[in-house]
């Protein structure tokens, strides 16, 4: 008998024997075995067992639309070292560029500019010329959001420009006098921060802020919940109080600080929310936190473990 004659139950039972190599091979022998082979319940055991497969501990697949035999793939490279380097694209040296990826578009700025390109599909490589330039700043662009109708960039001129993706039109907000280093916005909240030493909140609809917070510090990172009814600033940490704070959405009152063993002037520099429960922070201190904000500010200590030198992940869990 065949091997692609045998029943599915028995093929699977002797592909859960071998490790990704040999299904690999395997994927060689003949073009039905292959197409057997591809499967991800043939490649779901190994996955566990490599990193950033997109397999929680709980066992469910977090990005069912790539296949599991590619996230293998590219996990084993990670470990292993196996790479190739490219240039994708070229930028001024002495600019920080800012980029997003969406689908099949990522968005760059440079200089005062933020460029469009896109993915071609037959090569896999990015547009050398964009397709499309959102421009309107003085200066740099520090920082850029993306939302479904929406470009929001922030620039080293103080001003917010919210440019419309459906069509040219593009609103100027007018409030900060010195750069804007950071904003987000969710369900048509804007929210940013400055060096000027405050946050504003803004909406879609005005051209002036809707309502002010003085921060007393330079702000370098703010971000929404996914709730919308809250959000979290991050500052350069150079005042006595703590750099990371949560804020009431509606009332703009400071309903927790975050932590209390920030060296002074390690900011915040970056965050993002994992969940609308679990935060991650990064600043200068060279740490990655990620926070747990079901629990109560009194109990939010860190427990630090080294991931590269210099450079450690923080984690708190309930206890």
């Amino acid at each position: 008998m065949l091997l692609q004659q045998l029943p599915e139950d028995v093929l699977y039972q002797i592909m859960s024997y071998l490790d990704c190599r040999s299904l690999s091979r395997m994927c060689q022998v003949c073009r039905s075995i292959c197409v057997f082979v591809n499967r991800d319940a043939v490649w779901r055991r190994v996955a566990k067992q490599f990193l950033n497969t997109g397999i929680s501990r709980d066992g469910k697949d977090i990005y069912p639309h790539i296949p599991l035999k590619e996230r293998v793939k590219i996990a084993q490279n990670w470990c292993d070292g196996v790479c190739r380097r490219a240039t994708l694209l070229k930028w001024k040296t002495k600019l920080l560029p800012w980029l997003q990826l969406e689908r099949d578009l990522l968005f760059l700025s440079q200089a005062a500019d933020i460029g469009v390109h896109r993915l071609q599909k037959d090569s896999g490589r990015l547009q050398r010329n964009p397709s499309q330039i959102y421009s309107g700043h003085d200066g740099d662009v520090c920082r850029f959001v993306l939302t479904d109708s929406h470009l929001i960039s922030g620039g080293s001129d103080g001003r917010i420009l919210v440019h419309s993706r459906t069509s040219n039109v593009s609103t100027q907000l007018s409030g900060h006098n010195q750069e804007v280093n950071c904003l987000d916005s969710k369900d048509g909240l804007i929210v940013s921060g400055s060096r000027d030493q405050t946050t504003k909140i803004w909406t879609l609809t005005s051209k002036y802020p809707r309502d002010t917070i003085p921060m007393y510090d330079r702000v370098w990172s703010v971000a929404i919940s996914p709730t919308v009814s809250s959000f979290v600033t991050g500052t350069a940490c150079c005042q006595n109080f703590s750099p990371l704070r949560i804020w009431d959405a509606e009332r703009l009152e400071c309903v927790c600080s975050l932590g209390s063993e920030f060296r002074r002037g390690a900011g915040v520099l970056d965050m993002v929310f994992e969940s609308p429960s679990q935060l991650f922070t990064c600043g200068y201190d060279t740490f990655i936190r990620l926070w747990d904000l079901r629990l109560s500010p009194r109990l939010m200590t860190a427990a630090a473990s080294s991931l590269l030198p210099p450079v450690c992940m923080t984690a708190r869990t309930e206890p």
